[in-house]
């Protein structure tokens, strides 16, 4: 029996290929464990269709996180948090800070995962973050955090 992959399946074949397999592995494996279709003329079709659709949404991807990437070059974005005396921030800046501070400064929508960070941003100063925009494209920023004095109350004597 000819049955199209719908999955990689390791030791048969990769995805989107046609291949010959025996009725009973077809019928009692592949079939329910979603890994092929019969290779009708229309599953064939359909898949090659859906291939082509999947094709083309990497492709608008691709384009859009290109855009994003040359917007993103050389961009120094500056960060205000609130710090103590040292130099350490109370809270943290975190990738959602550097998210909406790019969506302010450049009107690009970046996703929060995409931005790399190990561990959240917790003193002044300049720091360089990643951003992967696909799995191909990423850009380096340098995030500038510069500290707000905390207004302390006076002591009444």
């Amino acid at each position: 029996m000819k049955v199209v992959l719908i999955k990689d399946v390791p030791k048969l074949g990769k995805r989107g290929q046609v291949v010959s397999v025996a009725d009973g592995y077809a019928r009692n494996y592949l079939f329910p464990k979603g890994f092929a279709l019969e290779a009708t003329p229309a599953n064939v079709r359909q898949f090659e269709g859906e291939q082509e659709a999947a094709r083309r949404r990497t492709e608008r991807e691709v384009t859009l996180a290109e855009a994003a990437a040359s917007r993103l070059d050389g961009l120094s974005l500056t960060v205000m948090a609130k710090a103590g005396e040292e130099g350490r921030l109370f809270g943290s800046v975190t990738a959602k800070d550097i998210a909406s501070g790019i969506k302010a400064v450049l009107g690009v929508d970046i996703d929060r995962r995409k931005i790399e960070l190990d561990d959240p941003i917790k003193s002044v100063g300049a720091h360089r973050v990643t951003i992967r925009l696909s799995a191909r494209i990423t850009r380096e920023i340098i995030v500038k955090v510069e500290g707000q004095e905390v207004e302390r109350p006076h002591p009444t004597a």
